[in-house]
């Protein structure tokens, strides 16, 4: 491709554990196990649209960190900035929701994996700088704890030292903050945005964790009326984009990209509608549809309808990691994509 780009995700590699079919945990006898978290989907599907793309992260150093190793290289990433120590994965439960019951995420041994007790000098924060063009970052990363939440504030600052772009996910999640969890958050997610060049996020974010007010009620006047303020109170930020989801009667979904850029925002013409095989990473999967936009010089319209039918796409793959090509996203893209058999 034209606009190969060096890029990396730092975020923890996490063991997704899954019930077959749509049995409980409380009735299954067996689990399927696999390895990812939002780091390795980013940094994964990056890799797949052609751009040199490595994780930043900390595995430990026995054998399941071997183990999530070869599954790591198995889909593309380069592990010069992973390091080793420490002895725990975090680990996810994941039940599949099936009519009016949701599925089910369940964490485990978070706080004592390797990733997030990672020491000081975990992280040469100079040299990755200088080997990468663009970072990306998260808040599921942003709410694991101080110690953290310090090396990712330290990272992007040395990234944009460096000339480089922070792209940051703001990915709320309210099991990791705990109760008063938008007023913990609130200040961490400031100082990200402080150093972010390019924001996922939409007006739910915005009303929630930045404590901003509106008087609308419909969901994309609020998003018309705020987008502006956050983008001239965060200065540095050059792109926000985010999706709108809707779930039919009939478990199908509905989802339709925006992306915010040089003070105009761009919506997808209209939504995609969609049969949804695991719903888990899909956000991935549209930010790092929105990133290879912006690397690739992709006009607006282009990227958010690039972005939101990556999205879709993963909604059709098992696991959480994206797994569609340029190619399939850009044929999803047009009329072609009937359900029919490619031949």
């Amino acid at each position: 491709m034209a606009n190969r780009s060096r890029v990396a995700a730092f975020g923890e590699v996490m063991m997704r554990l899954q019930v077959p079919g749509y049995e409980l945990m409380s009735q299954a006898d067996s689990l399927r196990y696999s390895f990812s978290g939002t780091g390795v989907n980013v940094g994964s599907a990056l890799a797949r649209f052609g751009h040199d793309s490595s994780l930043i992260s900390r595995l430990p150093d026995n054998a399941l960190g071997e183990a999530a190793t070869a599954n790591l290289r198995k889909l593309g990433l380069s592990l010069e900035h992973v390091s080793r120590g420490g002895n725990y994965l975090g680990m996810y439960f994941l039940e599949n929701g099936f009519g009016a019951r949701p599925g089910r995420v369940t964490y485990s041994n978070r706080q004592e994996s390797s990733f997030n007790t990672a020491p000081p000098n975990a992280y040469d924060y100079d040299t990755i700088a200088a080997r990468i063009e663009l970072v990306h970052f998260c808040g599921i990363t942003l709410a694991m704890n101080d110690n953290v939440r310090q090396h990712m504030f330290q990272l992007a600052k040395a990234v944009k030292r460096n000339g480089g772009t922070v792209v940051f996910d703001c990915n709320y999640r309210p099991t990791h903050w705990g109760d008063g969890g938008y007023a913990k958050a609130k200040p961490h997610y400031e100082q990200m945005l402080e150093l972010a060049d390019i924001v996922m996020m939409n007006e739910r974010d915005m009303i929630h964790i930045l404590g901003m007010s509106t008087d609308k009620t419909d969901r994309m006047e609020q998003l018309t009326e705020l987008l502006p303020v956050i983008a001239q109170r965060f200065a540095g930020i050059s792109v926000i984009a985010g999706t709108h989801r809707s779930i039919n009667r009939d478990n199908s979904h509905s989802l339709r990209g925006f992306i915010y850029k040089y003070g105009a925002l761009t919506i997808a013409p209209e939504p995609l509608t969609f049969a949804v095989y695991d719903r888990i990473g899909a956000g991935d999967a549209f930010a790092s549809g929105i990133i290879h936009g912006e690397l690739s010089a992709f006009e607006p319209e282009r990227t958010v309808r690039f972005a939101t039918a990556a999205a879709m796409l993963a909604h059709t793959v098992a696991g959480d990691t994206p797994m569609s090509t340029v190619r399939e996203i850009e044929r999803a893209m047009t009329d072609l994509a009937n359900g029919d058999v490619i031949r």
